[in-house]
């Protein structure tokens, strides 16, 4: 890891929490020191701008809004740029394209899907698409109207995953890059397991694996990706948790690791690690299980050298650090273990 690099950590405010706050973490002490702090409400997931030193924020209110910061590497000093709503309650997860122009808003409340446009100083505009779903499935609680959760461009940037908790879909749409807009593939997406609860999804280094963390069944779903049409197809179905379990658990997160050797997703509730080796064909195998040493993980950030894990543990109200091992992607705790409120997401950037 970098002698020293930034982290953003936005947190749940319900309990009178700042909100976000950056640190520097010290690769060789694994320290994690706090730079600034500035009020928000709910700034449960973050995104940073490719090219410009811009951090993205959803605050997942009722209103529904995203907050843009800018920030000094040096120092971690946070600055408000620009408050913009969203176009719909509760966003969630957001995203930037890899071009810097766009942001992709997921609203898990209000059921939709928002494109916003940004501007050349790294403010975002009015949104240019607002695309509401509908349906549900089988959990009499979780999925009785639509929950968008994640927005995933994939590799090419003309083609926009989402997948949804309470339809058990991940949804696909064309993006036309002139006119910021969104509009159904002619499959309309593909349909996973019934009380699934489709969470989030990321894709390995060549594109054609995704794998997709359903929440409500605590499973890791692969999908082999066309590059030429974008459609994807089921491949595989592995549980995150160990067959013993007793007791609720839900999956939260997945990240892959940069190398595309190893896949990590976090389980609320067990709360742990679980970790997988890659196949050839991208398919996984179960390499065990490592605990978070916190309460209910929410986010799991990688650092971007790929040596080091850190898990955002939401209701154990601490940030812990793990060292990756390069030739099994086991993790071992580095000894870093941060007080933080509520933590809900964390992002990482080289300064």
């Amino acid at each position: 890891m970098n002698p020293s690099q930034l982290a953003f950590v936005g947190s749940y405010t319900d309990d009178g929490a700042a909100g976000l706050a950056s640190y520097r973490l010290d690769g060789d002490r694994n320290q994690a020191t706090r730079l600034d702090v500035t009020t928000e409400d709910d700034p449960s997931f973050l995104a940073v701008h490719p090219d410009l030193d811009v951090l993205y924020a959803v605050s997942e209110t009722a209103a529904g809004s995203v907050v843009a910061y800018e920030f000094d590497r040096e120092t971690g000093a946070l600055d408000a740029l620009h408050r913009q709503p969203s176009g719909d309650a509760g966003p969630c997860h957001l995203a930037v394209d890899p071009t810097g122009r766009f942001l992709f808003v997921a609203h898990y409340a209000g059921g939709s899907v928002a494109v916003l446009p940004i501007a050349d100083d790294g403010r975002p505009g009015e949104p240019t698409a607002l695309v509401e779903h509908s349906g549900s499935s089988v959990h009499p609680d979780r999925q009785t109207s639509p929950h968008p959760h994640s927005v995933v461009l994939g590799p090419e940037n003309r083609v926009l995953y989402v997948p949804d908790l309470g339809t058990d879909r991940v949804e696909r749409y064309e993006f036309d890059r002139t006119r910021g807009s969104l509009e159904a593939a002619p499959d309309s997406g593909i349909e996973i397991r019934d009380g699934a609860g489709p969470r989030h999804l990321t894709f390995g280094p060549d594109g054609r694996a995704g794998y997709l963390c359903t929440e409500l069944d605590s499973t890791l779903t692969v999908l082999e990706r066309d590059p030429a049409s974008g459609s994807l197809e089921s491949r595989q179905a592995i549980d995150t948790l160990p067959p013993t379990v007793d007791g609720e658990s839900t999956a939260a997160d997945v990240q892959v690791h940069p190398s595309g050797r190893w896949v990590y997703a976090s389980n609320r509730g067990h709360d742990s690690v679980a970790i997988f080796g890659v196949r050839d064909d991208g398919t996984l195998e179960a390499r065990g299980h490592e605990p978070t040493r916190g309460e209910t993980p929410r986010n799991l950030a990688l650092d971007p050298t790929g040596s080091r894990l850190f898990a955002a543990n939401r209701t154990g109200d601490r940030l812990v650090g793990f060292r990756i091992d390069d030739e099994t992607g086991g993790l071992e705790p580095t000894g870093l273990v941060e007080s933080i409120s509520r933590p809900a997401c964390v992002r990482i950037v080289s300064r």
